[in-house]
């Protein structure tokens, strides 16, 4: 399987590559690709504004061509979160190459369904909801597969839990916030570095890693060391996040409360005039 599945890590080592070196290309000729989308959303210690400017530039030319196919945002969210559910099943049996394979795509459509909606204006609300549904169907899909591939291994499915946990504190502190009409606080670990480092680690792992065998018991032909660590780090840091931006949106909260009583308290103390 091994030998088998690590062709899927060679092509998208040789996909990305080729949006890498045309990329530097475009560096050297003309410089940044900016887009306010990116700008608006930045970049953080664990994913650079340039990656994501790098991903955008490579998808321009995919979604005109896709508008001139007719293709709608939504069709590309669905198609998403398809390949979403085909990675979390390829993880789930152990085959590592073919799940990043399958969410490497699921990605650049998820992408792909917003540059779509804004070239052809139908930029809604209702497709904002159906894209944010699909993106935690989506992740969800990918650690289950992995919490079902360690099933005989406590230790790593305990491991694949906290990242599951922490992906889903991050987004509920987002939309705690918005609720609240509080601006979401900034942090790390959100969808597009988690989405990153946990591909990445599926990607890595169908390539043998026999050395640490000795380190640790496991009970399957591939214990996908490095998609272990992707989880691991994405647990740690995503719950760590998570509870910074709660504290953040309760002490925000209080601030607010806080200045409405001062405010009413002034109006209280204003002395009304007679007539």
């Amino acid at each position: 399987m091994l030998a088998y599945d690590v062709v899927n890590t060679i092509v998208l080592v040789g996909i990305l590559g080729l949006i890498l070196v045309a990329y530097t290309f475009r560096l050297a000729l003309k410089g940044r690709a900016q887009f306010d989308r990116v700008d608006k959303q930045g970049g953080s210690v664990l994913l650079g504004k340039g990656l994501m400017e790098m991903a955008y530039w490579a998808l321009q030319p995919v979604a005109r061509f896709l508008v001139f196919l007719k293709v709608t945002p939504n069709q590309l969210s669905w198609a998403s979160l398809v390949l979403g559910g085909m990675a979390g099943t390829a993880l789930a049996y152990g085959y590592f190459g073919f799940g990043a394979l399958f969410a490497t795509y699921s990605a650049f459509l998820d992408t792909l369904d917003g540059m779509v909606a804004r070239l052809t204006d139908v930029a809604s609300d209702a497709g904002e909801v159906l894209d944010a549904a699909v993106d935690r169907y989506v992740e969800f899909f990918f650690l289950s597969g992995v919490v079902l591939y360690y099933r005989e291994t406590p230790a790593f499915q305990a491991i694949a839990l906290l990242a599951l946990c922490g992906s889903f504190m991050i987004s509920y502190s987002t939309a705690k916030a918005e609720a609240l009409h509080i601006p979401p606080p900034p942090g790390i670990m959100r969808r597009p570095e988690r989405a990153f480092y946990l591909t990445l680690g599926a990607a890595l792992s169908p390539i043998p890693m026999s050395w640490l065998d000795a380190l640790f018991t496991v009970p399957m032909a591939n214990p996908g060391y490095p998609l272990i660590f992707a989880c691991f780090l994405v647990g740690v840091l995503s719950n760590i996040s998570a509870i910074e931006r709660l504290w953040t949106i309760g002490r925000m909260m209080r601030e607010r409360e806080h200045a409405a009583e001062e405010n009413l308290s002034a109006e209280e103390s204003v002395p009304h005039l007679e007539h």
